[in-house]
């Protein structure tokens, strides 16, 4: 998902903010809400892991088992 995502920001970022002719004219959203909007999906992707960013670790000395 994250290929995809990079790529339409940046097709997004190559092509025009707005555009009219005979049939209308389109706008697209700025890169700064595009960013924020990966951000946003980023973060909404950790959160749904089991480890959610927290390892717990046993340290043991060496010989003391």
């Amino acid at each position: 998902m994250s290929e995809d995502l990079k790529q339409a920001i940046t097709q997004n970022a190559q092509g025009p903010a707005k555009a009219s002719g005979d049939a209308g004219s389109v706008e697209q959203h700025k890169l700064t809400d595009q960013i924020e909007a990966a951000r946003f999906l980023a973060s909404r992707d950790a959160t749904k892991s089991k480890r959610r960013g927290l390892v717990f670790n046993k340290i043991v000395p060496p010989g003391a088992e």
